[in-house]
């Protein structure tokens, strides 16, 4: 099976910026520890506070849906941080080519 990179960009409420900044920095520092995971990045967009961007790489698709269907950490964002979150903007499933 093939690794698996995701890109997702979410975009926070007007004002939300710190607390998203602060609980997508957890996601991130939990998810890095994951079984599977290869990478995990988070960016902020120079350009617009207000958007993030997550650059993910899993070792292969099961690995990366147990981190978004089973882990707590993805379970305590949604439940908590989605509050702060005004839309998600883009989420792509990426196969290398080269």
């Amino acid at each position: 099976m093939p690794e698996l990179h995701v890109v997702a960009v979410i975009r926070a409420k007007e004002g939300k910026e710190k607390e998203v900044r602060r609980d997508l920095t957890a996601v991130t520092d939990a998810s890095r520890k994951e079984d599977g995971n290869v990478r995990y990045d988070l960016f902020a967009d120079r350009n617009d506070p207000r958007r993030f961007v997550i650059i993910e790489h899993w070792r292969d698709e099961p690995a990366q849906v147990r981190h978004h269907n089973e882990s707590d950490h993805i379970h305590h964002f949604h439940e908590h941080g989605d509050r702060n979150v005004e839309s998600r903007e883009a989420v792509y499933l990426l196969e290398k080519i080269v």
